[in-house]
């Protein structure tokens, strides 16, 4: 399947992003945090099974990819059935942004406040998001869309009224973030909510997480489709 310029390819254990050309990335990935150059994003789905002997979760994910030929993709690891995973889109002034995660709320936590009770499963579900906009950003920009898209995540997480500890959750212990955007001149200097830039980053997010969360809450209820 190809949305916005992002083709996904599902195949459990891998959910896998694909662009078609390089594209500048910001996250705190296992294998690849911080800046990185790359033209894929890789999901791999865990087991509690894996979790077990998952000491070195960076090293585990590094092997797996290189395993799988993705060696040079930023890495995410859940627990979240892969094949769960949500879109959300939004163009703002001609400006795009698609929002491509999964979530699991197995490990839910408040922020501020850890959270001392047992998660419902040892592997953790964690919400794992990548957000691509169709403009290049300075670093400075990059910084200030991941805090949108961080936000727009919590939003989601919280208006859903979840509670682990009596405390309703704001995201889980183990989220991870990615902003992606292509290489080019002139990049755009501000991603705040008051420019396009934010308000697309924030729309698709919002949009994802919801539809995301919504569908974690109807597979531990028996709802779902």
């Amino acid at each position: 399947m190809s949305v916005a310029e992002i083709a996904i390819d599902c195949r459990q254990p891998w959910l896998v992003a694909r662009f078609a050309g390089p594209r500048r990335m910001l996250s705190w990935s296992p294998n690849r945090p911080g800046f990185a150059v790359a033209d894929a994003v890789a999901w791999l789905e865990v087991t509690d099974a894996d979790v077990v002997d998952l000491s070195d979760p960076a090293g585990y994910l590094r092997a797996r990819l290189a395993a799988a030929s993705l060696q040079r993709a930023v890495g995410l690891m859940t627990a979240r059935d892969v094949r769960r995973h949500h879109l959300g889109h939004s163009t703002v002034d001609g400006i795009g942004a698609t929002a491509l995660t999964t979530a699991g709320l197995t490990n839910g936590e408040r922020i501020g406040e850890r959270c001392t009770d047992p998660a419902l499963r040892a592997a953790a579900g964690t919400i794992n998001t990548l957000v691509h906009v169709t403009v290049p950003l300075t670093r400075g920009a990059f910084l200030e869309a991941m805090s949108l898209a961080v936000q727009a995540r919590t939003v989601a997480v919280a208006e859903a009224g979840i509670r682990r500890g009596g405390s309703i959750i704001t995201g889980t212990g183990t989220d991870c973030l990615v902003v992606a955007a292509p290489p080019g001149p002139q990049p755009a200097v501000y991603a705040g909510l008051h420019t396009a830039i934010g308000e697309a980053v924030g729309a698709a997010v919002l949009s994802a997480t919801r539809a995301a969360v919504a569908g974690w809450v109807a597979d531990q209820t028996g709802n779902a489709p």
